[in-house]
């Protein structure tokens, strides 16, 4: 009888970690953009609206409670911006127009971005 193999290691796939970026512009800069800022002071709905089209949901999701959220937080996961759930609900609490302002910023920025990329490719 032959002896039984030892594993002492255990195959896996090895990753680093994807480094965390910043928010393309901060928080309270949101004259960095006037068409974004103006219709955040003047129609927050369609911004709202609008910034569910860009992150590719349906344009009446924010009809329902707390998609503004969700939709912060994915968008925060999916580029790998730093910040945490509750940072994501203190903003959007106490400074709605703000953080909304701020999520429609970056979505615009990261359409750009990958618009750049793909001519030059």
């Amino acid at each position: 009888m032959s002896q039984p193999t030892v594993v002492t290691q255990q195959p896996g796939v090895a990753y680093a970690p994807r480094a965390q970026e910043e928010w393309n512009s901060g928080l309270c800069d949101c004259t960095d953009d006037m068409g974004i800022c103006c219709c955040g002071l003047f129609c927050l709905p369609c911004l709202e609206c609008r910034v569910a089209r860009d992150y590719g949901e349906c344009c009446c999701l924010p009809l329902l409670p707390g998609t503004s959220f969700s939709i912060r937080t994915g968008i925060r996961e999916r580029y790998h911006i730093e910040g945490t759930v509750c940072r994501d609900w203190v903003h959007l609490a106490y400074c709605f127009s703000c953080a909304l302002c701020q999520t429609a910023r970056e979505l615009k920025h990261r359409r750009t971005q990958a618009n750049v990329v793909t001519y030059r490719g």
